[in-house]
Order: structure tokens, then C-alpha cells, then sequence
């Protein structure tokens, strides 16, 4: 039984990663984002928008403890996922947990040209973004920095670049 959970800002490549590493290693993907939108019939904006930031972590908690229970698994898990309730020490119990850690500058840039909404986003100057994931990422690095590995992502910019990060994290979780 095999399960890995990847953490990290937004923006750092999770489900990227994510996706090519199950893939790679024959195992089956969630994104959390997803699961939960799938379970709950309804966008993350949806369910921020209608019972705002707790409400959804609270879900996302206990959705967490749903995916995170199945087999043979590669999970990808929200920005802020670790940094509530007990879920980092639960993620470390029941997976190889890995923190894709990005400098602020490259998960501006991947923000930026990513096309999803993101509520914690929603109507920022671009300057306001930089600031905002500078002292998020400066309060969740308490929480990323608990995971079992750390795989540096802020070169990855191409597909070349996205199977060598899947490749070191496959060698991480051999050692």
C-alpha cells in the first residue's frame, strides 16, 4: 500500500507533479480541491463564498481524512490544507509527505498564467498578490517545513523540468 501526499503554496505544481508521478509510479490521483468540489457539488469559491474560509476547512478536514484513507495513492492537497487543525500530523501519519517548496517570485509567476480561481486571490493588484503569498508562505512554512521531504520546485518550468522533479521525489520516497 502505497500513499503520497504533496504539499506546498498554491501555485508550486501539486497536482502537476501530482498527476505525472501516479501516473509514473501506477497509482491512482486526487487533487483535494477536486475531491471536494466533487463531493460537495459546488466550486471551492462556491463553498468559500457561502460559508466562507472555516466552513471550507472544515470540510476539506474531513475530506482529507476520507482520501487520505484510500490505497495506492498519489494526493495533492490545497495551499492551506496542512496548516489547520491536526492535519499535518495526520498526513505524516498516514503518508510519505512531501512539501514542493517554490521562492514567492516563481509562485507569483505560476499564478499569474495559471487559469484557476483563487479565492484568496480575488480582486488583488498584482502587488497586493506578491504581498499576500509572501506573508502567507512566511506563516505556512511552519507547517510545510514538518513534512517528511522537501523537493525545491522553482526551476520547474517545463515539461523536461516536471519529470525530473517527479523523478527526485520518486527518490526521495526510496531512500
Amino acid at each position: 500500500m502505497t500513499r503520497i501526499i504533496l504539499l506546498g503554496y498554491m501555485g508550486a505544481g501539486k497536482t502537476t507533479i501530482g498527476k505525472e508521478l501516479a501516473k509514473t509510479l501506477g497509482l491512482s490521483f486526487y487533487d483535494l480541491d477536486w475531491y471536494i468540489q466533487t463531493r460537495m457539488r459546488k466550486t471551492v469559491k462556491e463553498i468559500f463564498d457561502e460559508r466562507g474560509e472555516e466552513g471550507f476547512r472544515k470540510i476539506e478536514h474531513n475530506m482529507l481524512h476520507e482520501v487520505a484513507e484510500f490505497e495506492d495513492v498519489v494526493i495533492s492537497c490545497g495551499g492551506g490544507t496542512p496548516c489547520f487543525y491536526d492535519n499535518m500530523d495526520y498526513m505524516n501519519q498516514q503518508a510519505e509527505t512531501v512539501y514542493l517548496k517554490a521562492d514567492p517570485d516563481v509562485l507569483y509567476m505560476h499564478l499569474k498564467m495559471g487559469k484557476g480561481v483563487r479565492p484568496l486571490l480575488l480582486n488583488k493588484t498584482p502587488e497586493e498578490v506578491q504581498a499576500f503569498i509572501r506573508e502567507q508562505l512566511a506563516q505556512r512554512e511552519a507547517f510545510y517545513s514538518r513534512a517528511k521531504h522537501t523537493l525545491d520546485v522553482s526551476l520547474m518550468d517545463n515539461f523536461e523540468k516536471i519529470a525530473v522533479s517527479v523523478n527526485r521525489v520518486r527518490e526521495m520516497l526510496q531512500q
